[in-house]
């Protein structure tokens, strides 16, 4: 089985991990623990208006954040999981949801795992769902796992 985990970092990713981590999959299972580095905002319409070195920061700690992202939840995997899980890594710069998508499909995922931020509102809107994205158009199973704690600190 080929299980794609998606991570960014955040709590729920944190959880989408530990939820891989605890199941015993079957043998020869692959996971491959993707993260993506998100493409630099532009606060400005005026692209001139910014130095160069801006966007390369702007990319290192998006690519830094991704590393980091893939190192927890390769830990979180390796210290709960007893069953021989072949387990691979990888970060692409890109939008989340395009770039999770055609990861499925071009290493042939059987389950895609990632958590859900839970936002609704404005910040659904602003932000957008990627886990909802995922679940509508991917070509295989996927399970979005909810970050309990951290909904019920925003219902404070």
């Amino acid at each position: 089985m080929k299980i794609l985990l998606a991570v960014d970092g955040s709590e729920c990713s944190d959880a989408a991990a530990k939820e891989v981590a605890r199941r015993p999959w079957p043998a020869g299972s692959e996971v491959k623990i993707l993260s993506v580095a998100e493409s630099p905002f532009v606060p400005t319409p005026e692209s001139w208006a910014l130095p160069e070195s801006y966007y390369l920061q702007m990319e290192k700690a998006g690519q830094d954040q991704a590393r980091e992202a893939i190192t927890k939840a390769r830990e979180q995997i390796r210290m709960r999981q007893e069953g021989p899980l072949e387990i691979s890594t990888e970060a692409i710069p890109g939008h989340a949801k395009d770039v999770i998508l055609d990861e499925g499909e071009r290493w042939g995922a059987d389950l895609i795992v990632l958590g859900s931020h839970g936002y609704r509102g404005l910040k659904r809107f602003l932000l957008g769902s990627v886990s909802q994205a995922v679940a509508s158009h991917a070509k295989c199973s996927v399970e979005i796992v909810r970050c309990r704690e951290l909904s019920a600190r925003e219902k404070k």
